[in-house]
């Protein structure tokens, strides 16, 4: 018997990637997918939480500052607590250091200008449900659509994060040489994403779910879902 999965997407007032991360899943991925609206405590059954990019609540007071007290985060909380696999994007990212299942903070560009291109990615751990598929060091294109993105932490978190292998990605050239000109938010060591302490949580800034279709300049990020898909596959069988 073949084992079906079932995402769920968050959906907050102001999510603008949400039918675009429902559509990886339910189209790309052929698996059920499951909008989650912000006032429920209910995650429907789901196997994996995705939290999606835009503006949750408008980003007011900050990113992801009035999205950690909604209903359904707090139910996101006891998942990822019990070792359920949550991947934020972007404004997901912002939301998840918010609710502290992951460190640090997300600040301004350190250009103080909201930046939307493409850019390149080096994986640094392929030890994880969400890239146990692609090699350390592969380098990945996806592209970034934000304005808070300059990831910062303190320096014990940081000496943390590279100790316990729980730097994801880190934004490099398209020969994954780390530079500053690759770096385009000024983030603390060039962190793209990282991992939580249980390795089941992740947040990134790089849209994957813009990168699923070569349509769309690259289907890198496609790759993380499937991924994640083949993680959740093995451990049901």
């Amino acid at each position: 018997m073949l084992f079906s999965m079932k995402f769920g997407v968050l959906v907050f007032p102001g999510s603008n990637c949400d039918h675009d991360t429902h559509h990886v899943v339910s189209e790309l991925l052929d698996e059920p997918a499951t909008f989650l609206w912000h006032a429920s405590e209910d995650l429907e059954g789901a196997d994996a939480i995705l939290v999606p990019g835009g503006f949750a609540y408008g980003d007011y007071l900050r990113t992801g500052a009035i999205a950690r007290f909604s209903p359904v985060m707090q139910s996101v909380k006891r998942f990822a607590a019990a070792g359920g696999p949550v991947l934020g994007i972007c404004n997901g990212f912002q939301i998840l250091c918010e609710a502290g299942l992951l460190p640090g903070a997300l600040m301004r560009n350190a250009g103080q200008r909201y930046i939307c291109r493409q850019v390149y990615l080096r994986t640094e751990t392929g030890s994880s449900l969400f890239t146990q598929g692609i090699s350390r060091g592969e380098v990945l294109k996806m592209p970034i659509g934000h304005m808070e993105g300059n990831y910062f932490c303190d320096e014990a978190t940081l000496e943390d994060l590279r100790r316990h292998d729980r730097i994801a990605f880190r934004y490099a050239t398209r020969d994954g040489e780390i530079t500053a000109a690759a770096n385009p938010n000024g983030s603390l060591d060039h962190i793209a994403g990282i991992l939580n302490e249980g390795r089941n949580v992740l947040g990134m800034m790089p849209h994957p779910d813009r990168s699923s279709e070569a349509l769309l300049g690259s289907a890198d990020g496609l790759r993380l879902f499937q991924s994640l898909a083949a993680s959740l596959a093995t451990a049901a069988s």
